[in-house]
């Protein structure tokens, strides 16, 4: 691999698709290099995505992705609110 490789981005549906590939090759008595370098991937790739996405199928991967972005921006949501309060408070205590 180049240093000028475009990064690609799987969506979860692919990644589930790989990962079967994966199951396939492991039963064949692959080892995990040979799978990674046969997915396109990283060994680091593939263990995260074993650990991620091992076992779920391709609708509950879109739902966990999903309920990730949901979760993020309620965090977010969550620390402005926080911000705000804190100023509130200070211009209340006259501390400004």
């Amino acid at each position: 691999m180049t240093m000028t490789s475009k990064r690609r981005r799987h969506t979860p549906e692919q990644i589930i698709r790989k990962l079967q590939d994966a199951e396939k090759l492991q039963a064949e008595g692959h080892d995990a290099a040979a799978i990674a370098g046969h997915l396109g991937v990283t060994e680091a790739t593939y263990y995260r995505w074993k650990n991620q996405y091992g076992g779920l199928k391709a609708e509950d991967a879109k739902r966990l992705k999903e309920l990730q972005k949901q979760n993020d921006r309620l965090k977010k949501l969550l620390a402005e609110a926080e911000l705000e309060k804190a100023a509130l408070k200070e211009l209340a205590e006259g501390n400004f």
